[in-house]
């Protein structure tokens, strides 16, 4: 049986704008981490909706991740 991932509990994510560069980097870390727990959980049938759910969440979180990146850059 698959594991079933809540894909709503980053439904409320902190506003990076306004973190400083150790909160940044904490930040980055944790959405890192979410990817490779997500890449662990990838549904075998690439053509299924659980796929699609999957594939959404990972782009989402691959972005959030390239955005707090361009921040940190910038300081």
């Amino acid at each position: 049986m698959a594991e079933i991932y809540d894909f709503n509990r980053h439904a409320s994510e902190p506003d990076i704008c306004g973190m400083d560069r150790g909160q940044l980097e904490s930040r980055l870390a944790a959405v890192r981490a979410a990817i490779g727990r997500l890449d662990e959980s990838e549904p075998p049938d690439m053509y299924g909706e659980e796929y699609d759910s999957w594939a959404d969440e990972h782009e989402r979180l691959e972005d959030m991740a390239d955005e707090i990146q361009d921040l940190l850059d910038e300081l």
